[in-house]
C-alpha cells in the first residue's frame, strides 16, 4: 500500500535518507515510520509534517487499501 507519507516523499522528490538527515534521525527509525513498522510520536510526526510542509493527519492517515479487480470474462448475460 502506498502511504501518504510516500506519495508525499515522492512527489516532493526527497530521499528517506535526506529526510532523516534533515530531521536528524537515523534513516533506518524514519523508515521504520515510513513502512509502518513503528509508530511515530507526535513531536516526530510534526517535524516531518513541517519538512515536507504536508497536513500531519493527512500524512499519517492510514487508507484503506484498493482491492484487486478481477479479470474481466466476456460471457453473456442470460435472462
Amino acid at each position: 500500500m502506498l502511504s501518504n507519507l510516500k506519495a508525499a516523499l515522492a512527489a516532493r522528490r526527497k530521499r528517506q535518507a535526506d529526510l532523516a538527515f534533515a530531521l536528524k534521525i537515523l534513516p533506518g527509525v524514519l523508515s521504520e515510520v515510513i513502512n509502518e513498522r513503528r509508530e511515530a510520536p507526535p513531536a516526530l510526526r510534526h517535524k516531518i509534517a513541517r519538512a515536507l510542509r504536508a497536513d500531519e493527519d493527512w500524512l499519517f492517515r492510514k487508507e484503506i487499501p484498493i482491492p484487486a479487480l478481477r479479470p474481466y470474462r466476456n460471457t453473456p448475460v442470460t435472462q
